[in-house]
């Protein structure tokens, strides 16, 4: 008897024409979109409302709405349920006060409702934790406190991370926690900042609005801190710099206020994104064959799998801009290869597929102490982390490699540590952590509070060192070294740290880690004059951290940089694949090496783009 699939033995798996048609819902709907008639399968995002940063009393920054990336199976021509876009968390003008919580969003397919939560609410009370939800609120400055819980209540996989606790050393340097991202925790990148959300540029091409669920940065009167990545808004700075709302339709979270002036603010609106995906797999009939050839979805041949052997190195961390104090330099990005020797990742698919390849940027300096992390680089399964930012009087952030740790400023006369390197852990390790810096007492002054310097991917930073009094005797930090790699058919190093700023004294500059670390500043100057020595960013593609540089006061060192510098792939394929590759864009580039090499094929991307194999 004649089978009804034409004979072919096997099960036939469904498939999905959506034609890659996408919806982006920034408002409420009683329905979300009716789909396409061959639509079977759909990837949507659902983001919440962002908390509230809270308001006076360096308040914490509100934490990023929950963040939901799924594929949900439906049916063609039919149209999905209702959409509802959380509003972001509101403030309130009365001292003290925490944020208000996000609003959740959801979307209903059939009878089942998928929901991202709220972001909690930045605490106001000193001390006081951080609301909990989709990420977590930072806690209330003028105490210590703790964070509020992310992926509350939680679902697999995690819709956010746990806010940040704030950091009090004495009653003119504190601050509130930053708010948890939905890429990372509050005060990953140093206390106060806000933790980065996720750019889904890649799943939603198009779509106006790429990353979303960045945290609220904390307020605090001593330094500005950043809100995260993906709309999180700016803590106040304290008592000329409100903070920032979180931004709409990323569902990030507010800023939090400072001293008793400044109010914290709203979280932003969510959003929801459908987009009915097209998708072929398994055993198909003819009937099946010729519609998708049809519609010109019929998958192309496959190419034979290749092996690749790859450097990954992230973009560095910006040198910390010491108010008063030297700041730490900024940490390398982290340093993954394979080689020589190592384990290769092998890519397979179908001709004309192309591979995202992805830089990170080196850190930015902020307009006043602020140091930012550096960020990711990734091929394929492998992601390198960007280099910490050093601190200005706090900590360094942690990163693949540590930035170095602030020089000792006002009341805080304990060492301030460097960033943790290789975070998150890998191995064999991507980075080293940063140097601790020399505090002093304040009758020996500010000149000899130098910051320590970024650890490397082939060591650590090292600490900053004072002497009895100011002079020569005193020292910064240099960065940790890099590590050479010869992939590219000669050795060259890679994620060097940067080198801490030095209060005043002597003619040697903290040097930058072999690797593109960035040298350090010296000498204080104020009212625009110029220093010993200026700062030097990170070289660009090398993954080198920032040098740090120290100011009495914004703008007050003029010449100095302090940038991460931006980071690399190289990927390298036997010879006999090299005609398949090409690489774009044009500024990336492709080249065949000689003898011995055996003429392998070297692709090297020093800015985003796609590895295509034919």
């Amino acid at each position: 008897m004649a089978k009804s699939n034409g004979g072919i033995i096997g099960a036939l798996n469904p498939t999905s024409f959506g034609k890659c048609t996408q919806t982006v819902r920034t408002s409420s709907t009683p329905s979300a979109v009716t789909t396409q008639p061959g639509t079977r399968l759909i990837k949507t995002l659902i983001v919440a409302g962002g908390g509230a940063g809270a308001s006076f009393n360096n308040g914490g920054g509100g934490g990023a709405g929950g963040l939901r990336n799924l594929c949900i199976s439906v049916c063609g021509a039919t149209a999905l349920g209702a959409v509802t876009v959380g509003g972001g968390g509101t403030v309130s003008p009365s001292s003290p006060t925490s944020g208000g919580p996000g609003t959740n969003s959801s979307l209903v397919v059939g009878s089942t409702t998928y929901t991202a939560t709220g972001g909690g609410g930045g605490s106001g009370t000193p001390g006081g934790t951080g609301g909990s939800g989709g990420s977590g609120g930072g806690a209330g400055g003028q105490a210590s406190g703790t964070g509020g819980a992310g992926n509350t209540p939680p679902v697999s996989p995690s819709q956010g991370f746990s806010g940040g606790n704030s950091n009090v050393c004495g009653p003119s340097i504190n601050q509130g926690g930053g708010g948890g991202g939905a890429g990372e925790a509050g005060n990953t990148d140093g206390a106060g900042f806000g933790g980065d959300g996720l750019d889904l540029s890649g799943c939603y091409s198009g779509s106006p609005i790429t990353s979303f669920s960045g945290g609220g940065g904390g307020g605090s009167n001593a330094s500005k801190f950043d809100g995260g990545t993906g709309g999180g808004g700016d803590g106040a700075f304290g008592f000329g710099t409100p903070a920032t709302p979180g931004t709409t339709n990323t569902g990030g979270g507010g800023g939090g206020g400072a001293s008793f002036v400044d109010a914290g603010k709203a979280g932003g609106s969510g959003i929801v994104i459908v987009k009915e995906l097209n998708k072929a797999t398994g055993v198909w009939n003819l009937k099946s064959q010729f519609s998708a050839q049809k519609q010109g979805t019929w998958p192309k041949p496959a190419f034979s799998p290749i092996s690749f052997d790859y450097l990954v190195v992230a973009g560095g961390g910006a040198g910390g801009n010491g108010l008063g104090s030297g700041g730490g330099g900024g940490g390398a990005g982290g340093y993954r290869t394979s080689f020589p020797g190592g384990t290769k990742i092998t890519l397979s698919g179908f001709s004309g597929d192309s591979f995202p390849i992805t830089i990170g940027a080196g850190g930015a300096d902020g307009p006043t102490t602020t140091a930012r992390a550096g960020s990711p680089s990734i091929f394929s399964t492998i992601t390198s982390t960007g280099g910490g930012g050093g601190g200005s009087f706090s900590a360094g952030g942690n990163g693949g490699s540590g930035g170095g740790g602030g020089g000792g400023y006002g009341p805080c006369q304990t060492p301030d540590a460097g960033g943790t390197g290789n975070s998150p852990p890998v191995s064999p390790p991507q980075g080293n952590p940063g140097g601790t810096s020399n505090p002093v007492p304040s009758s020996v002054g500010n000149q000899n509070r130098n910051g320590g310097g970024g650890g490397g991917a082939g060591g650590a930073g090292t600490n900053g060192f004072a002497g009895t009094q100011p002079g020569p005797c005193s020292s910064a930090g240099s960065g940790g070294v890099g590590s050479p790699n010869s992939i590219s058919g000669s050795a060259v190093f890679y994620a060097g740290g940067g080198g801490g700023a030095k209060g005043s004294g002597g003619p040697a500059q903290p040097q930058g880690g072999n690797g593109g670390g960035g040298n350090g500043s010296v000498g204080q100057p104020v009212q625009g004059q110029t220093p010993s020595a200026n700062s030097t960013g990170g070289a660009a593609n090398t993954g080198g951290g920032g040098g740090a540089y120290i100011q009495d006061a914004p703008g007050y060192n003029p010449g100095s940089v302090n940038t991460g510098g931006s980071g690399i792939v190289i990927v390298r394929a036997p010879g006999a694949a090299g005609a398949s590759i090409t690489v774009a864009p044009g500024t990336n580039t492709k080249t065949t090496l000689p003898a011995p090499a055996g003429g392998c094929t070297v692709a090297t991307f020093t800015v985003s783009g796609t590895l295509t194999v034919s």
